[in-house]
């Protein structure tokens, strides 16, 4: 929590105390302390009341915000047009006189409730409609138009998003905060010798990235100098401008998703367009290594994935056939596990002399 936000809630607090204290003290009936305790603990329920609301709209974004104000607003002005036409009804007809004030008011009320619930829900309905424009405010067809995404410094550390930005499917909707260029260039000037390497890394990747013509990635000035956390600072921007965050760092997809902003893992990303093996599938492996069980070998794809081969242990360095048993699915990617065809091949073939040499 920023000191902005504990500066607001604390000050609500003391503003609900006095008031709530002051009311209290100025009824004539009880004693004056105990009506001041009174006040204090009213003040305090009503203090707590306000900051649960604002843990309650913690993940509302602005643009909900607006939408939801504007609907308001025109369900206000709905529900006093059909009090105004039930009204002349009264008037014209003979309706006043079969019922009661008391019951006309209830009607009122009913009507004017109804009218204001039916404007607030077509408006948050016809949101992605609304083409209207005014200061900082936005609507935009979000139905038609795909999220920018906000990428950090631990995606252009990952030359892989040189590759993704190539086929054109991030064209026009990549966001780079000038918060983090700036960050980058002081991590080249001040840090150990591994932090500036990475921060040239990042460096060229950006500038390789503006050198893609279809890409048309933007760079956002906005800055919150009274946030010193980088992380806050992504997700504070993401939900100002409605967007999306791309990262490779596991712990700011976790403070995302607690903050209701939608994170993108590039490693996820990466896993899920991984070749995905059937069972009974024949491949070409290279055994690399031995595995853990006995005459048991291990390979890789070239994405890298792992392949386990039962009875690849006695071919370590050769490309064998394998057929394809399961599929596991980890944390980390894929594993998948084989079994060698090469063996009974060799076996066959051994054997074959041996049986001649003795004819």
């Amino acid at each position: 929590m920023n000191v902005s936000l504990a500066f607001i809630r604390i000050f609500f607090m003391i503003i609900s105390i006095f008031f709530m204290t002051t009311f209290m003290l100025s009824r004539p009936e009880g004693l004056w302390v105990t009506n001041a305790l009174i006040g204090v603990l009213i003040g305090v329920v009503f203090g707590l009341i306000l900051v649960g609301f604002d843990r309650l709209f913690r993940r509302f974004n602005l643009r909900s915000f607006n939408i939801a104000i504007l609907g308001l607003f025109i369900g206000y002005l709905m529900g006093q047009a059909l009090v105004l036409i039930f009204d002349a009804i009264v008037e014209l007809g003979t309706i006043s006189q079969l019922l009661s004030p008391h019951v006309l008011e209830i009607i009122k009320i009913a009507i004017f409730l109804f009218g204001t619930y039916l404007g607030a829900i077509m408006t948050l309905r016809a949101s992605d409609e609304l083409y209207i424009s005014i200061p900082f405010v936005k609507f935009a067809p979000t139905a038609q138009k795909k999220r920018d995404l906000l990428i950090d410094s631990s995606v252009l550390a990952d030359a892989r998003i040189i590759d993704i930005c190539s086929t054109g499917i991030v064209d026009h909707h990549l966001v780079i905060p000038r918060f983090i260029i700036k960050e980058l260039y002081s991590q080249t000037e001040t840090g150990d010798e591994a932090t500036k390497t990475k921060a040239r890394r990042c460096l060229d990747v950006i500038k390789k990235l503006d050198e893609l013509t279809t890409l048309g990635i933007r760079f956002n000035d906005t800055d919150f100098p009274e946030v010193k956390d980088l992380t806050s600072k992504f997700i504070r921007l993401a939900r100002l401008i409605d967007a999306n965050i791309l990262t490779a760092d596991i712990t700011r997809v976790q403070m995302a998703s607690i903050e209701g902003v939608q994170i993108i893992n590039l490693h996820s990303l990466s896993n899920a367009l991984k070749p995905l093996m059937e069972t009974g599938e024949m491949i070409k492996i290279k055994v690399q290594r031995f595995g853990k069980e006995p005459r048991q070998g291990v390979g890789y794809l070239d994405d890298g994935t792992m392949v386990v081969i039962n009875g690849g242990g006695n071919f370590i360095g050769d490309v064998i056939d394998a057929q394809v048993l399961s599929v596991k699915h980890t944390s980390s990617g894929r594993m998948i596990f084989c079994n060698a065809l090469e063996e009974g091949v060799d076996v066959e073939e051994q054997e074959r002399p041996e049986e001649e040499g003795e004819e």
